[in-house]
């Protein structure tokens, strides 16, 4: 099948978190035998920090980011492909573009793969006349990356015909045990971007955290954080290109994940930190969210916190054997259950049904 995707980026991490999952879902969807094409606006300064080059299993076509060149792309999309998928979150003209590919003449079937499902849902719920209310139900499917029952439900109540969750997972060629680096050494970090509906959270699971034990060292990974106050056990390091996750998640006693305002109050959301993390055996951290157990065992294969005083006290009480033992578990279990390998299977299995009930309908 020739599939057209329409995303943030699949060669650059750069303020796009999403390019993990990218990565790791179309790789193994090609490796299923699907032809995959993934077209991506010139934007944001992703093409001049690209940690990969194209892949072998995709084309990338990377378009300007003006309306004449989105446009022409559709175009040329619905003329070869068997499935049109448009991604949330590309960051120029999505409106745009969630409209046309909707609407745009051609035999092929629509998806809309939202990788940010609770952020979209609370958009349309504050806006009567979001464009989404009508594009929605013009699409076959959405998938989403996370947000379990709870999603689903909103996204049928939005008018889509189904909606599945694909979850985040782990590439074990990607994402692995590595050798530590000095630079990313503490008894605790994190890795995430600076953003407006995550930084109180960070502020309470993890720069809290620090202030209850100014002893220990912390490590802050990501753009945007110069100028933020924090104790003085912080240390800031800024992007970290994805040719080093491996290492920083590698260099500390323990790894945070915090996840954004939306998706924790959804819940079911692992976001791509939690498999990458663990695919590296690091000892996993995370803030309470409805549904970790589905993913990761917690106090087994994971530690969860309800606030940064959790934080510090499970990282206070963790020596390094019980670390060494937590990240072995939870590597174990995401790669017995949870590779994209998984996950591709799962969307081939859902692509075969939408289509023969596409072919009924007709």
């Amino acid at each position: 099948m020739k599939i057209c995707f329409f995303g943030s980026s699949l060669v650059s991490c750069y303020w796009n978190g999403a390019a993990t999952y990218y990565r790791g879902m179309l790789k193994e969807i090609a490796a299923l035998g699907h032809d995959v094409t993934f077209y991506e606006p010139d934007a944001f300064e992703r093409q001049a920090h690209r940690d990969i080059e194209d892949p072998a299993w995709a084309k990338v076509v990377v378009y300007p980011a003006t309306p004449d060149s989105w446009q022409r792309m559709v175009a040329q999309a619905a003329q070869s492909a068997d499935l049109l998928i448009k991604a949330s979150g590309v960051g120029v003209f999505d409106a745009e573009l969630e409209d046309a590919i909707a609407t745009v003449p051609s035999n092929a079937a629509r998806i809309y793969w939202d990788v940010d499902a609770p952020a979209t849902l609370d958009a349309i719920a504050l806006d009567p006349h979001h464009h989404l209310r009508k594009a929605i139900p013009r699409y076959d499917a959405v998938l989403t990356y996370g947000g379990g029952d709870p999603v689903v439900r909103a996204y049928r109540a939005a008018g889509a015909r189904d909606c599945v969750p694909i979850y985040n997972a782990l590439d074990p060629a990607t994402h692995h045990p590595a050798l530590p680096k000095p630079a990313f050494a503490a008894d605790l970090n994190l890795l995430a971007n600076r953003l407006p509906d995550r930084e109180t959270r960070i502020e309470r699971f993890f720069i809290d955290a620090a202030s209850h034990l100014p002893q220990q060292r912390f490590v802050l990974g990501g753009a945007g954080w110069d100028g933020k106050p924090m104790p003085a056990n912080i240390r800031t390091v800024g992007h970290v290109g994805t040719d080093d996750h491996n290492a920083f998640f590698c260099s500390a006693r323990a790894t945070l994940n915090v996840n954004r305002d939306s998706m924790a109050r959804y819940g079911f959301s692992p976001p791509t930190r939690v498999f990458e993390a663990a695919g590296a055996g690091a000892c996993l951290i995370t803030d309470e969210w409805q549904g970790i157990e589905l993913f990761l065992e917690p106090d087994r294969e994971v530690l969860v916190a309800a606030d940064g005083s959790d934080v510090a006290a499970h990282l206070d009480a963790l020596s390094p054997e019980r670390a060494r033992l937590i990240g072995e578990r939870g590597r174990a279990r995401v790669l017995a259950h949870h590779t994209y390998r998984h996950r591709a299977r799962q969307f081939n299995n859902l692509l075969e049904g939408m289509n023969t009930r596409i072919e009924a309908a007709e």
